[in-house]
């Protein structure tokens, strides 16, 4: 579902907002209006609809969801910003998780907070991405302040042993994500790769590389890794 509103006047700043949570999405916008600097162009209600939305409308700020049916935001964030490297992406999530912030962080975001975060706290922080900074908790960061905070963070999580430990801590690639999405639902490597039409080769070598990156051990824990981090859904309509 994308909703456009075509009849308020044009103000300074324009958010999309992404949310398929339809009571929370229409409180976020009425808090957003009341605003004189901000003006909400559009809502949707999934990942690969705000690709859409965002191209149609093309927002200064987009307000993503994490978890949404789909594209997960952390996909669409980086979608997004490879597209239009100007647009401030503030993620909003229900939880808190170090390794999702770093995620949404290197993705590209501009900002990340939990929902449960205040009108005038949020309203600030969309002021802040829209000038260039980075925000997360009550972190405020330029661009070379926040490479050193995904630089502290990487090696937290990586561990000081690596060498480089950028390779050990790197967003899944699209394909990849895809590949978890089978996973998560209990496909065998034979049956990803008809769905996929490649190799099973193909699948195990995407395989190895999910493995490493999560830092963990095997297929279990990578699928546990992606539902607690909501990158993938149970419930969404699964393929046919």
């Amino acid at each position: 579902m994308i909703n456009r509103d075509s009849t308020r006047s044009v103000r300074n700043i324009s958010v999309l907002i992404v949310d398929d949570h339809p009571l929370f999405r229409d409180g976020l916008q009425k808090a957003l209006e009341r605003e004189d600097d901000l003006q909400v162009v559009g809502t949707c209600d999934d990942g690969e609809r705000a690709l859409i939305a965002a191209r149609t409308l093309r927002p200064d700020v987009i307000l993503l969801d994490i978890n949404l049916p789909g594209m997960n935001g952390i996909q669409v964030s980086r979608q997004l910003k490879s597209e239009r490297p100007a647009v401030a992406v503030v993620v909003l999530t229900a939880y808190h998780d170090s390794q999702q912030v770093l995620h949404a962080m290197r993705a590209g975001a501009s900002a990340y907070c939990v929902k449960d975060v205040t009108p005038e706290r949020l309203v600030r922080i969309i002021h802040d991405a829209i000038h260039g900074y980075y925000i997360v908790d009550n972190e405020r960061m330029d661009t070379q302040a926040l490479e050193h905070w995904i630089d502290a963070n990487v090696e937290a999580i990586a561990g000081g042993y690596a060498a480089d430990s950028n390779e050990h801590f790197v967003p899944l690639s699209p394909r990849e994500m895809e590949i978890l999405e089978f996973v998560t639902h209990g496909l065998s490597n034979k049956e990803i790769a008809t769905r996929l039409r490649i190799s099973q080769q193909t699948v195990k070598n995407h395989m190895t590389s999910i493995l490493k990156k999560l830092n963990v051990q095997d297929r279990t824990q990578a699928a546990v890794t992606a539902l607690r981090h909501g990158w993938v859904r149970l419930q969404d309509n699964w393929h046919s």
